[in-house]
């Protein structure tokens, strides 16, 4: 579904990413992980348009995405959860939604209120008053409200308590059966790799070990370097 070879990406005259190597195939759950100033959200912001980036190849459901605005990639089926949500505090539950909807006319909020009930028990509420973790569903579910093929989500605990990260955390199997692929981005090494299929560990803007998540949780390296094991 989504490849990427050779991606490199600068902020200016700041190179943050070198030479990266990704792949998403359909309906996978795959994380990306590393310190802080690793290229994560960079990594992201590239694939969604945001930053200026080059590739060797850069293809979404085969189609180059290079030169591509933001407005084409999301209809092209790929949606971005940013770091921080970035929901409209002062509109409603209800209204934050239908935005996620409107390049494609959807305003059916049933397949996301199924995943997450509490955003129907707070549909009126103005999202600027709910609690964290209830803004980061309202953010997910806005990005789900595309129907996108895959869906990237930055930073996914930030802030959160640990019972919610897991509760949220616990949704990304259903979202990834019912056909949208996911790509984490998450400091919580250990969720991370416990969600996913596949992983990347990224340091640097470089790609240092990749594969099999669980063998990745399993690895010496990562246990010492990121879970405190020795």
């Amino acid at each position: 579904m989504l490849e990427v070879r050779g991606l490199r990406a600068s902020y200016g005259r700041v190179q943050v990413l070198w030479d990266i190597d990704l792949r998403v195939e359909a309906g996978e759950i795959v994380s990306l992980v590393g310190p802080n100033g690793a290229g994560k959200t960079t990594l992201l912001r590239a694939l969604s348009g945001m930053v200026a980036s080059s590739a060797e190849i850069m293809t979404f459901n085969g189609t180059d995405l290079r030169g591509k605005s933001i407005e084409q990639i999301v209809d092209l089926g790929l949606a971005h959860v940013p770091e921080g949500r970035r929901l409209f505090p002062g509109l409603t539950v209800r209204d934050n939604l239908r935005l996620g909807g409107w390049r494609n006319n959807n305003t059916d909020l049933d397949r996301v209120t199924e995943l997450f009930p509490r955003l129907g028990e707070r549909i009126e509420q103005v999202c600027g008053t709910m609690s964290g973790g209830e803004q980061q569903m309202a953010a997910i579910a806005r990005g789900l409200m595309s129907r996108p093929d895959l869906i990237m989500i930055d930073e996914l605990s930030l802030g959160l308590a640990p019972v919610v990260v897991e509760e949220i955390i616990d949704r990304l199997p259903q979202i990834a059966e019912s056909g949208t692929a996911v790509l984490l981005v998450e400091q919580d090494v250990d969720a991370a790799l416990s969600a996913a299929q596949r992983a990347y560990v990224l340091e640097t803007g470089r790609v240092v070990m990749s594969g099999d998540a669980a063998e990745l949780l399993a690895d010496s390296r990562i246990q010492q370097s990121y879970l405190g094991i020795m």
